[in-house]
């Protein structure tokens, strides 16, 4: 996200040191095992750690799409990675001598199975890791962020811009993927003859919305860090302080009800879930207006990075 808070450098296992330092010296060109093959470096947060952890995966590109697979060898157990991007779906690829950040989105049903056989058909090593295996090899797309290009803000205020459209952008993106995922299920269950509708939500529509609500949550807690120092460098702000923070509670607590309901995707209710996207939105789209009319003529005047050149 276009938005950072001084990171520590990513955990890199003691086996794939040289082939990180080797790929990033040579604009992602390898030798060795690797040598002749697509690779790219993919940063993922811990499941449990929270630490972030760089690997090296072979890549392949189906129907425009930027996959990875979770072979792990051939072993019967999925790659540390693939629990990670469940967990938290927002990576980051470095691929040749470029760096973006993604959304991670493991393929369902009909589609894995179609990518996989494009894949196969492409590298056939990855049939012969599945041969080995009785589980199902995951195959998981990284989305380009799109909106999360170089910063250009000059001060704080286009920056708290920037991050605001993209933040509202996730969302509306969230919103339009139910909306579908709903008219979509309504048709399906009319084909069927009606009936009570059947429960759940797709992994698609989880990772976008825990990539939202992750993002959200970072953006606030940042937040939170600053206001101290805004408050006592700006006296007069600290009411409207006081009301923002108040704010990312309300928002915060609807963040939990959102992560709560995608906690089982079988189990989930599509209308309690598009429902509580509503609510986010009201909430949140009246807390970024207040925001911007209160913060902006104060961070018009902070230059962006902080400590830059006025």
């Amino acid at each position: 996200m276009p938005d950072s808070y001084a990171p520590t450098a990513p955990h890199v296992s003691d086996f794939n040191i040289p082939v990180v330092e080797e790929f990033r010296a040579n604009g992602g060109r390898v030798g060795g095992m690797f040598e002749g093959g697509d690779l790219l470096l993919l940063t993922t947060t811990g499941a449990r750690s929270g630490r972030e952890h760089t690997t090296p995966l072979g890549f392949v590109r189906v129907e425009g799409k930027l996959l990875v697979i979770g072979s792990a060898g051939g072993s019967d157990r999925h790659p540390a990675w693939y629990h990670n991007v469940l967990a938290h779906p927002m990576v980051t690829v470095e691929l040749g001598t470029e760096e973006f950040t993604a959304v991670a989105v493991p393929a369902e049903g009909a589609e894995r199975d179609r990518w996989f056989a494009e894949v196969v058909r492409l590298v056939p090593g990855y049939g012969d890791y599945q041969a080995g295996t009785a589980r199902v090899l995951p195959v998981v797309a990284l989305e380009r962020d799109r909106l999360a290009a170089p910063s250009e803000a000059a001060n704080l205020a286009e920056k708290l811009v920037e991050i605001h459209t993209w933040l509202r952008a996730q969302l509306r993106h969230v919103r339009e993927e139910a909306d579908a995922f709903l008219a979509e299920r309504a048709a399906r269950a009319g084909q069927e003859g009606g009936g009570e509708p059947v429960l759940g939500l797709n992994l698609q529509l989880r990772q976008h919305c825990l990539a939202f609500c992750e993002s959200l949550h970072y953006h606030h807690t940042g937040e939170e860090s600053m206001f101290p120092r805004l408050a006592e460098a700006e006296p007069h702000l600290e009411e409207a302080l006081r009301r923002l923070s108040e704010e990312h509670r309300t928002v915060d607590r609807i963040r939990g009800e959102l992560e709560a309901l995608i906690g089982d995707l079988a189990t989930a209710d599509p209308e309690a879930f598009r429902r509580e996207l509503d609510r986010m939105t009201r909430e949140l789209e009246a807390h970024l207006d207040y925001e911007e009319s209160a913060l902006f003529p104060v961070l018009t005047a902070i230059p962006f990075p902080p400590g830059g050149p006025a």
